[in-house]
């Protein structure tokens, strides 16, 4: 088992009429050229936790941090002009918090991320470490 130290959280950067999972962005990464899904949960509109890569193997979702994180995706994130926007649906947000928990569970003094925290980029629209004070 890998050791976890990080849980990154991210957006599909897809807007609100967009309502796709797993398999959809397993898509568009295999046609990047990886090797799978880059995520390791994937959080539909409906609030649907979809598993991705397993967690046992190393992610593709964070240059640099992909050895000790977990990466979960919340579909969203964008407006319809492809603009960052927190557009995310109250099951999707209660989803991750209870998915969070149950990881910081399993790995003991995790801590939690969004990707911006790592990256230039907006994903995953929202300040992480102002939604879980």
């Amino acid at each position: 088992m890998r050791n976890i130290h990080r849980i990154i959280i991210h957006c599909a950067a897809t807007p609100p009429s967009m309502d796709i999972g797993a398999d959809k962005i397993r898509d568009w990464h295999l046609a990047q050229g990886w090797r799978d899904i880059g995520y390791h949960y994937v959080i539909k509109r409906d609030g649907l936790v979809e598993a991705g890569r397993p967690v046992s193997q190393r992610g593709a979702h964070c240059k640099g941090f992909n050895d000790d994180s977990i990466g979960i995706c919340l579909v969203g994130g964008v407006d319809e002009q492809n603009k960052p926007q927190f557009n995310f649906t109250a099951g999707q947000m209660e989803r991750l918090f209870y998915l969070t928990l149950e990881l910081q569970n399993l790995h003991p003094g995790c801590t939690i991320h969004g990707h911006n925290e790592f990256s230039s980029k907006a994903c995953p629209s929202f300040n992480v470490a102002e939604y879980f004070k």
